[in-house]
């Protein structure tokens, strides 16, 4: 008997009870989709957050505001912006491992050009941020120094906003818009950065002060909301970090043994770290799923064990007729094999499917990945070989006599 008479006759033989084979592959049908549709999520996420690394840039530390105390009482991070204008300019005088930095502020705000509008980040800042960021220019230029200065009506778009504003083919450059009534003219459209990075306006943060954000409580002449700096090689992360807090410490005047009213932050490292969390969690998932395959394949085993019950007799002709030991354990391995293949290819249509509709309904990023297919099926031919054998060997013992004799 060949290989390709063997899944003939399984084939033949699993099509006698349908239901009864569909049943038997339903615990490999779920361990593969259940594998498919994990690694599909996780690695969504994982290329989510590699995406947010890209887009912050390399080596960039981030200074946030702290805890503050007020009255004794300790304050929660961040109702207070303890962040300043001058403590920008300090970094970058007095740490020689800082490249650039720049202070932003941030709030949302309604932008419109003609009759079209879009709900956006605005966000405050200096020509700096975007080198920290290594952000560059699809098109335009960026801020000039009397614009940041003077709190220019200029303003550079992320790429979707300049999409949602402006028809394809017509150019940004040059256009005004308006942003809470203020009507300001595009000078730059920045390159894509990632979905998350690209919906924001930037506008002089003196602009932002003066004319969209600087009426909020917290915010006076000085303070930015955070701080970036471009730290000039990784190997110096750690150094310009801690000359940083010093350098903080000293000009915000905290006491010793208080907590500091800022935070550095390398953001990079912190989703770095998040990554290998996703990227464990994804394998316990992952080894749990593969729970559905054993005990799919111990289901196989006991049905084959069944089957060979019940055609002890058809065993016996085969034996009788001339077929070998070999081409009889090649028979029931078939039929186990099939089981297996045919389980894993719908799991697979399923687990597609089901990773498609999860990324669909909440809004998840979702890879299939062919190295996740390709593992599924192996681990679902790899349990027909290992629970489809005994049976076989057990067929492939019976004597010819007895068997016959079976009714």
């Amino acid at each position: 008997m060949t290989m390709l008479q063997g899944f003939q006759i399984a084939l033949h033989a699993l099509r006698l009870n349908p239901l009864r084979s569909f049943l038997t592959m339903l615990g490999i049908v779920i361990g593969v989709a259940s594998i498919v549709t994990v690694f599909a999520i996780g690695s969504g996420a994982q290329l989510r957050l590699q995406e947010q690394i890209r887009s912050i840039g390399a080596n960039v530390l981030m200074i946030t505001p702290g805890a503050v105390y007020q009255g004794g009482v300790r304050l929660k991070d961040g109702s207070k912006l303890t962040m300043t204008e001058s403590d920008v300019q300090a970094i970058l005088e007095q740490i020689p491992e800082i490249q650039a930095a720049a202070g932003s502020i941030a709030g949302t705000a309604q932008v419109i050009h003609e009759s079209k509008n879009w709900n956006t980040t605005i966000n405050g800042t200096t020509t700096g941020h975007f080198m920290v960021r290594d952000w560059q220019l699809a098109a335009g230029r960026y801020f000039s120094g009397t614009e940041e200065a003077g709190a220019g009506k200029v303003v550079i778009l992320g790429s979707t906003v300049a999409r949602e504003l402006f028809a394809p083919g017509d150019d940004p450059i040059g256009a005004q818009i308006r942003i809470m009534k203020v009507p300001l003219e595009v000078v730059g459209v920045l390159d894509r950065k990632g979905p998350a990075q690209d919906d924001v306006a930037f506008v002089p943060l003196s602009t932002a002060k003066l004319r969209f954000l600087g009426s909020a409580s917290n915010i006076n002449r000085d303070s930015v909301a955070y701080i970036i700096a471009k730290v000039a090689a990784d190997g110096q992360m750690a150094g310009a970090r801690s000359e940083i807090e010093s350098l903080l410490r000293q000009r915000h005047r905290v006491p010793a043994g208080q907590e500091d009213d800022f935070k550095v932050q390398d953001p990079a490292a912190a989703m770095e770290a998040q990554q290998g969390a996703i990227r464990t969690v994804a394998l316990l998932l992952v080894a749990i799923a593969s729970v559905s395959l054993l005990v799919g394949g111990i289901s196989i085993m006991n049905v084959m064990i069944v089957s060979v019950t019940e055609r002890t007799r058809e065993i016996g002709i085969r034996r009788a007729l001339g077929g070998r030991m070999r081409d009889i354990r090649l028979q029931f391995l078939c039929e186990a094999l099939v089981l297996c293949l045919l389980g894993g290819a719908i799991g697979v249509a399923g687990g597609i499917t089901l990773s498609m509709t999860v990324a669909r309904m909440a809004g998840w990023i979702t890879s299939i990945d062919g190295e996740a297919i390709g593992l599924a099926l192996v681990f679902s031919i790899a349990t027909g070989l290992i629970f489809g054998f005994y049976p076989a060997h057990k067929a492939s013992r019976l004597s010819p006599i007895e068997a016959l004799k079976t009714e």
